[in-house]
């Protein structure tokens, strides 16, 4: 259980460098919750989870990552790098993944005129800004 919503917490979010920026987009987070639920619905004998791989990242810490826009989404608190994985199978490391395709899949078609969607190996970007971006960088 999460504080954010019912499979999100702030410190999952925050960025890692400590500077303790936990502010999140309130869009943001019913999207990702809304990707949760939806997976649930879908497979109802596994126990969907989401590990954030990169929530918010102040300009410094994104300043420090490679290939990293200065003006990303992650330092403006509204883009998280995630995956879905079922519980009953492990913990984030060792858990059955959802497949990251079925879950970009699933999130352009939710939000086919908005958000930022991209492919990564291993993991979906999701952003809540108000026009269409979409990348593969696989």
């Amino acid at each position: 259980m999460g504080d954010l919503s019912k499979s999100l917490s702030r410190w999952e979010i925050e960025c890692p460098c400590g500077c303790n920026e936990d502010t999140h987009d309130h869009v943001q987070v019913q999207n990702l919750q809304d990707c949760v639920d939806h997976f649930q619905d879908k497979y109802q004998d596994k126990k969907i989870a989401i590990h954030i791989n990169s929530g918010n990242r102040c300009p410094e810490y994104n300043s420090t990552i490679k290939g990293a826009s200065r003006t990303s989404q992650h330092t403006h608190y509204k883009a998280d790098d995630f995956f879905l994985y079922d519980k009953n199978t492990g913990d984030y490391k060792t858990g059955d993944h959802i497949d990251d395709d079925e879950v970009a899949d699933y999130l352009e078609s939710k939000h086919s005129d908005s958000c930022g969607i991209g492919r990564y190996n291993g993991r979906t970007h999701l952003d809540s800004r108000s026009t269409m971006t979409r990348w593969d960088r696989r």
